[in-house]
């Protein structure tokens, strides 16, 4: 299986770090999750693992209304394209905001 998710890339996320910390464990699923310290998440995936790392950027503002944004760097380690893929797709649909 051919793979669109890179094993590492960075993407700037419409979310404040309250509501990503939030959704992170569901996000993940039943991959086991740890928090060694601000900004940063791990996830172990088989044998291999996930590092995230992340930031607050300004808000982007429209007219009268600001949205908070997270700049988060995702680095997979030993984590073949297939679990990778895998991975994004249940995480990405988990993340998703409303819209259509």
């Amino acid at each position: 299986m051919q793979s669109h998710y890179a094993a590492d890339f960075t993407r700037e996320l419409g979310s404040s770090e309250a509501d990503w910390l939030r959704c992170l464990p569901g996000a993940v699923r039943d991959q086991p999750l740890s928090l060694p310290g601000p900004g940063v998440a791990q996830v172990v995936i088989g044998d291999g693992a996930l590092q995230l790392d992340w930031h607050s950027l300004p808000p982007r503002q429209i007219a009268m209304a600001r949205f908070p944004r997270l700049m988060v760097h995702f680095r997979f380690v030993d984590v073949s394209d297939e679990a990778r893929h895998r991975f994004m797709k249940h995480f990405d649909l988990y993340m998703q905001r409303g819209g259509g």
